[in-house]
């Protein structure tokens, strides 16, 4: 007596057979690749800007360090001699003050480190504030969040561009 049930081997089979010959055809579709899409501008990121920080090799005491990346959104590949400026509210000093700011270049890698006094809450939020602001490629400014004010390191990614 049969139960028109397909059995769990044969179903199996079925759909070995089918994937291994091409039957399927989201199988057999190539990979396409995809530009990274380009950061966007962060709420309140530009707050307290100010065009044309010096490039600096930290910014006060240090103790804290700042990281990311900077790559061109077409192919992802690595931007070098990218200026990329930093400012926070820190222990020495708020994130309006002169002395607050820096900016730093990426490497041949698109990498960039700023060390920094450590940053502290300003308005309950730990937060650092970092912009690509040259004429190559679109401006950007980020707000990264820390997940709490006693990390002594915080990371943000670009993704640019070009203007």
């Amino acid at each position: 007596m049969t139960t028109g049930r397909m059995k769990r081997r044969t179903l199996l089979t079925h759909g070995g057979v089918a994937l291994g010959t091409g039957m399927i055809g989201a199988v057999t579709m190539p990979a396409r690749a995809q530009g990274l899409v380009p950061t966007q501008t962060m709420r309140g990121g530009a707050n307290n800007y100010r065009p044309g920080a010096p490039i600096v090799e930290r910014i006060g005491g240090g103790g804290f360090t700042m990281t990311g990346t900077v790559r061109r959104a077409s192919d992802g590949a690595p931007l070098a001699g990218q200026r990329i400026q930093i400012w926070a509210h820190t222990t020495e000093g708020h994130e309006r003050d002169a002395a607050s700011h820096g900016a730093t270049l990426t490497n041949e890698n698109g990498v960039f480190v700023m060390d920094m006094p450590q940053i502290v809450p300003a308005f309950g939020q730990a937060h650092a504030h970092l912009a690509y602001d040259s004429a190559e490629f679109e401006t950007v400014f980020l707000r990264p969040l820390m997940d709490s004010p006693t990390q002594t390191s915080l990371q943000a990614d670009f993704i640019l561009q070009p203007a």
